[in-house]
């Protein structure tokens, strides 16, 4: 139900959420509890186990080195500031990158080891300018993560057999702090990047240090539009769904009946169906404004009357109240098609595309009159790029679904219609145009200007979280071991004077 952005970053390919979580859980798996008041220096074997202790751990911002720990461990990598980086955590996360498809020769462990020693220092460093990171944000990060690996490996108890923990609780606490521990790193290097901005000027330079037979290729661009229509729902269909709600609602309240487990047999939200509809959420919360409104002007325990969003028709309970946030259970339940409105708006799309086709009306035209896309509808459907912002599309980097579609038609061609659906399995038909071609071509000053232009802020920007790393690398405690301190990082991990 919610949406998500992307962040920025630069050096490697991005690490999947299961890369991070795998390293996550892992160390935690492998670090026992902090014992205060140990030996300096210590290398301990016993029982076929190394026991490390990681030397003077620096409070952020205090000279004086006063706080020891010791962690059973497998081989520390790395110390940056308090986080401890084990060898097998550069070992997981580098097999998860072989597994996803990524080439051994493209990313050394060098390099993957010091995109983790990154992570740690962002994050070290959100904590010590006060960075937040609501609660509710982060629960709902949980909850959604939670759902998607029980849909992925069939039942909450697979899940934890999985992960080799015991109960739902305490895997929800750990990654609880795995994904705030993301987030910090994420808001930390916005924070860096933010109001940095490029003239007209630095573009033009940045452009012209470019030698001509090293200037970017751009691939083949498309801007497309599209029109979609969807099958009327009926009355009778809409009241079906509230009737069923009802029943839900009065087993719940009159006869006891679990809510729970209602949401897990029954409800359409494939984002929380699997973790009885829960979900954490404050006034912030990116959730549609009907949903807030109710769940927010319940009590505890209470459930709402069934309710309408975008999403379909729901019920809403309230499970706890902790100041601004709520933790919420919902069902989610959408009208059915019936086969006369499916046939309906095959018609009708049909029939749109002959007229445009033969001219007598524009595409956009259409759009704008009949599309039932609400987020293109007023533009005359023309798509925008979720990645880049903008209204072009790479070929070779679209969707493969929407390359089969678009990329044999010639600009202002209409596709034959598409079948398609939505989250919830919805029925709907669309048809798709090229409004512009954009062949390959080597860059070009004039005509790619805002292409080089995100080029040079990019690099302004990587720059500018380069020489804010080097300088809090040197202001942090960092502890590079074994085969890490062969390696040759971007950043000066190794405190080398220069």
């Amino acid at each position: 139900m919610q949406l998500r952005t992307n962040n920025l970053k630069s050096i490697i390919k991005p690490i999947i959420f299961f890369t991070i979580l795998a390293v996550s859980i892992h160390t935690k798996l492998n670090a026992q509890e902090i014992i205060e008041d140990v030996k300096k220096n210590d290398v301990i074997v016993k029982n076929d186990t190394i026991n490390v202790t990681v030397d003077s751990l620096k409070i952020a911002k205090d000279p004086i080195k006063e706080q020891f720990q010791r962690r059973k461990i497998d081989g520390v990598a790395a110390v940056i500031g308090e986080s401890v980086i084990l060898d097998s955590d550069v070992d997981i996360a580098y097999q998860q990158l072989v597994s996803e498809g990524v080439s051994a020769s493209d990313v050394s462990r060098c390099e993957l080891a010091g995109s983790l020693f990154e992570n740690k220092l962002y994050a070290h460093h959100a904590v010590q300018d006060s960075i937040e990171i609501r609660d509710a944000e982060v629960n709902s990060m949980v909850d959604q993560q939670l759902g998607y690996m029980t849909k992925e490996l069939g039942t909450i108890d697979k899940v934890l057999r999985f992960y080799k923990k015991d109960n739902v609780e305490d895997f929800r606490k750990e990654l609880f702090e795995i994904n705030k521990s993301n987030r910090l790193s994420e808001r930390m290097r916005t924070k860096i990047i933010e109001g940095i901005e490029i003239t007209p000027e630095e573009v033009r330079e940045f452009f012209n240090e470019i030698p001509k037979d090293e200037r970017p290729l751009f691939g083949t661009e498309v801007e497309l539009a599209q029109i979609v229509i969807e099958p009327e729902v009926t009355q009778e269909e809409q009241q079906k769904v509230v009737d069923r709600l009802n029943q839900f609602r009065e087993d719940i309240v009159e006869r006891g009946s679990s809510f729970a487990t209602k949401a897990v047999l029954y409800s359409q939200d494939p984002g929380s169906k699997s973790t009885g509809g829960k979900y954490t959420l404050d006034r912030q919360t990116n959730f549609a404004k009907e949903f807030k409104d109710v769940a927010f002007s319940l009590q505890e325990g209470e459930v709402s009357e069934p309710f309408k969003t975008d999403f379909g028709w729901h019920i809403v309970k309230v499970d706890k109240i902790r100041g601004e946030e709520i933790d919420v259970r919902h069902i989610l339940l959408t009208p059915e098609e019936t086969r006369r409105s499916v046939e309906k708006a095959k018609k009708h799309i049909d029939s749109l595309r002959t007229s445009i086709v033969s001219g007598s009306i524009d595409f956009k035209e259409a759009a704008r009159k009949f599309s039932d896309e609400k987020e293109t509808k007023e533009d005359g459907g023309q798509l925008i790029n979720p990645t880049t912002g903008d209204t072009h599309f790479e070929l070779t980097k679209i969707d493969p679904i929407l390359y089969d579609q678009v990329s044999k038609l010639k600009t202002n061609e209409v596709s034959l219609v598409i079948p398609d659906q939505d989250r919830q399995g919805k029925k709907k038909f669309k048809i798709i145009t090229v409004l512009n071609r954009y062949d390959e071509h080597i860059a070009d000053y004039s005509k790619d200007y805002l292409k080089i232009q995100e080029l040079a802020l990019r690099k302004k920007q990587i720059n500018a979280i380069r020489e804010w790393q080097n300088e809090k690398i040197i202001d942090t405690y960092v502890k590079i071991n074994g085969e890490y301190r062969d390696c040759e990082y971007s950043g000066n991990w190794l405190k080398k004077e220069k």
